[in-house]
Order: C-alpha cells, then structure tokens, then sequence
C-alpha cells in the first residue's frame, strides 16, 4: 500500500543470514507490481557494526526509519547471550546514532515486544513505567534497546514510536532454527506429524497476522499528529490459549497429527498469559484509528497461513 499511494523509495538493511537471506527478500519484492520493484532496495549489513560512509552513501537520504532488527526468540538468547547484546543493544545503537545525524528523519518507530514487561498484561505509557520485568536475556535485551531509543529521544529530540508487538504469526515465517510457534504447528499437521507443544498448552499467546501488524506499524510510522508518549500495543486480544490455536490448525488442515506436551523451556512462564490490554486498543482507535474490525478475522488469517504452506511445504524440510 505504501509503494501503491506514494513515489518513495524503501530501503532494507539486512545481514543475509538465516532469517532473512536474500531469496526470501527477492521473493517478497516480486510480489510487487514490475513498475514499483525497483523502488525496493536491499543493502546487506550487520547491525553489529556501525554504518560506515559507504553504507550510507548507497542509503541515501532518508525520512522515515522502521527499526525491526533483533535476535529473536528466548531459548536461543539463553543459549547465545552476548549474541543478543550485540544484536538487540549494539545494533540499536547504530542505527538510532545514524539517526540522530539525519537532518530529515520524520519518524523512528522501534519495534519492540511485549515481553519486556514480563508475562502479565499490562497497560503501559513507557515515559511514565520506569521499571522492566525481564526473565530472560531476550526480553533484557529488547528492553535495553528500548530504553537506548527513549534515551537518544531525550537526549536528540529523535523522533520515537515504540510499538509492543504480541506474536506475529503468517506466509513464510521458518520454522528452523528459530522454533517459532504457527510454523511449528502447521508443518507437522500438514505431514500428520507429532506436534510439540511446551507447557499445559493453556498460555495465553496473542497470535497477530503479519498483514495486520504490517497495517499497525505503517499508520505507527507514517500518520500524521501520532504523540511518541505512548507505547502501542499490537495483538488481536481474544484470550486464545495455544491448545486453542493448535486445535484450530488441526481442524483446518483435517491432519491427524498427536498433540505431545513437553517440560516448560528454561526462561518461559508456565502459565503466561501475552495478550493486547483494553488500554492498548484504545491507544490503537485513538492515535491509529485501527479498531478491532479493521484485523483480518483469526481463523481466515490462519486458513491463508496454511494455504501458503501447504504449496510450499516442500520448502521447509522435517527433522522430527
């Protein structure tokens, strides 16, 4: 929609690595129209590292920056810990310093998650929270950057969105090595394989449509009189446990697949509950005018997830 209403051009810092190698971006940018892909630029680079002159030649001038780069994911974090300070910290000190430096920059939304705040819900304005309930080097990690860009804020005057997004879930999201929950039910149930689930299965897990979200953070980054005092949360909020979902997926793809429960993993909660609060939905209508009949209904979105996996499926090999 942003390529289609205007003559900008988007730009995509990227390391090329597992979760975002240059195949899977290639494909995204086809789906455009021929006459608006070359208004897609790809530029591989490590956050890890500043942006050198280089880098920031090919960039150009910018107006608008969208900051979702992050290690993701908690067993990972507890597995590779200085691999998400570096990831999660320094990276967003890069690039909130090449902001700072840029006399047209309009807006930078941060990309957060909910998880900083620990697993309750909660309202949150992050000028006025003052205190993070990190449980894992993930959730510290994402809080640290976040405090980086309300500080830069403070200090530069930068111009800071903050969203906490829920669990974003859709077409082309992997399921190795980063073991992400919809894929991971999904590719079974397709192969009428065993489904692992962590835990009882009745964690709240507010699962968004990547459409969806991709709608929150655009109007987050690009409407006008939108205040930076509020942090924007982004889920659909309908107290769905995860044995909802999976059953859901099982319903929807007729698999014949085994639901087996397995210990909790080290740093999750067993009984968490994730969701978007009654606050977070007045801030979306308010400042966004995103409301709840503006997301795509959850059994449709899930039923086009599973379509685009059952044509790809060949793509995304089963190791257990």
């Amino acid at each position: 929609k942003i390529l289609s209403s205007t003559d900008w051009e988007i730009i995509t810092l990227d390391r090329l690595d597992f979760s975002g190698n240059l195949n899977r971006l290639n494909e995204v940018v086809t789906a455009y129209p021929k006459s608006e892909r070359k208004r897609v630029k790809i530029v591989h680079h490590d956050l890890k590292a500043e942006l050198n002159p280089e880098i920031i030649a090919t960039i150009g001038k910018i107006d608008y920056i969208s900051h979702l780069a992050a290690g993701s994911h908690v067993d990972r974090s507890i597995t590779y810990p200085l691999e998400f300070v570096m990831d999660n910290v320094v990276g967003t000190a890069h690039i909130l310093d090449y902001a700072r430096k840029l006399d047209s920059l309009e807006r930078f939304a941060y990309f957060s998650t909910d998880e900083v705040f620990g697993p309750a819900p909660q309202g949150i304005n992050y000028k006025e929270n003052d205190r993070y309930n990190s449980t894992n080097p993930y959730s510290a990690t994402k809080a640290g950057g976040e405090e980086l860009a309300v500080a830069y804020e403070n200090t530069y005057n930068l111009p800071i969105i903050i969203t906490h997004t829920m669990n974003v879930f859709g077409e082309r999201q992997k399921h190795r090595p980063i073991r992400k929950l919809f894929p991971n039910l999904v590719i079974p149930a397709l192969l009428n394989k065993p489904i692992t689930l962590y835990g009882t299965g009745d964690q709240i897990m507010d699962l968004i449509y990547v459409k969806d979200i991709a709608d929150i953070l655009s109007r987050a980054l690009l409407l006008d009189d939108v205040p930076n005092d509020v942090s924007y949360e982004a889920g659909i909020g309908d107290n769905q446990t995860i044995n909802q979902t999976a059953k859901l997926v099982l319903e929807l793809t007729g698999s014949s697949s085994e639901l087996v429960h397995k210990p909790m993993r080290s740093g999750e909660d067993k009984m968490s509950v994730v969701q978007i609060t009654d606050q977070g939905w007045e801030d979306l209508k308010t400042h966004l005018g995103f409301t709840k009949q503006d997301l795509t209904p959850f059994s449709q979105a899930v039923q086009n997830s599973i379509q685009w996996y059952r044509d790809n499926l060949s793509r995304f090999p089963w190791d257990e």
